[in-house]
């Protein structure tokens, strides 16, 4: 509510000042204040109702620990096919590798968040934008609810060794999230959502493969997604030579 106040408070400031100050009929200078004020106050009423200061560095920081953890995911996999196929089954070396996967799980995921909030703290300190306001609050709520609810759901799965759809559930659930914080921060994240989640109904239909998926998902889309944003909202403006 004291959002809306704000943003309707500015408006009137810019309705008032072009009343005080008005244009010369096709003057350039009035006609580029007035831009100014416009470019003013939809960057004060971005900055009061979304969080802006996500980097596409942080994407792509993610989407290379993804890659990383997937080529190690792949060699421990290949370890334990080895083993089984000359040595058979066996519920020790089962329980070990779902150890190891989720060690390494829980060490990329460390690593790309502290690489993302390394990056998106570096750029909210270039904007003089605090890091932890409002707007920052209702995107974490807004997406763990859709996080912790898809890892109670996988670790439910795990439970009873159902490992067909940890992988699509981890996409769906991530895609969800995106979607649903969307409207707190960049609008452009809706769209790495939806890709996310289509990517996650496609692999219910090819769980053999869902390394691939896995990494498909998180890592090079990631990377894709942020080379995307940095080219879009970050990119150094570039400075002709008169």
């Amino acid at each position: 509510m004291k959002y809306t106040i704000l943003n309707v408070a500015l408006c009137y400031k810019v309705l008032f000042m072009s009343r005080q100050n008005p244009a010369r009929p096709g003057h350039p200078s009035g006609q580029r204040e007035t831009l100014q004020e416009i470019s003013d106050i939809k960057r004060i009423m971005e900055r009061s109702s979304r969080f802006i200061s996500l980097s596409g560095l942080s994407g792509i920081a993610a989407g290379l620990c993804a890659l990383t953890g997937a080529y190690f995911a792949n060699n421990i996999l290949n370890d334990y096919f080895f083993e089984y196929n000359h040595g058979g089954y066996t519920d020790e070396n089962f329980e070990s590798l779902k150890i190891n996967l989720l060690i390494l799980a829980g060490i990329v995921l460390a690593a790309a968040l502290i690489l993302s909030f390394l990056f998106t703290w570096r750029r909210a300190k270039q904007n003089h934008i605090p890091i932890w306001d409002f707007t920052a609050r209702k995107l974490m709520w807004n997406m763990l609810i859709p996080l912790i609810s898809g890892g109670l759901f996988i670790l439910a799965m795990l439970q009873f060794d159902e490992w067909r759809f940890v992988t699509p559930s981890c996409l769906i659930f991530y895609g969800l999230a995106l979607i649903n914080g969307s409207k707190y921060t960049l609008t452009d994240i809706r769209y790495l959502g939806y890709f996310e989640i289509t990517l996650g109904l496609v692999n219910t239909q090819f769980t053999g493969y869902s390394l691939y998926f896995w990494a498909v998902g998180f890592g090079i889309l990631h990377i894709i997604y942020g080379v995307l944003m940095w080219w879009k909202y970050e990119k150094p403006p570039v400075h002709l030579k008169e």
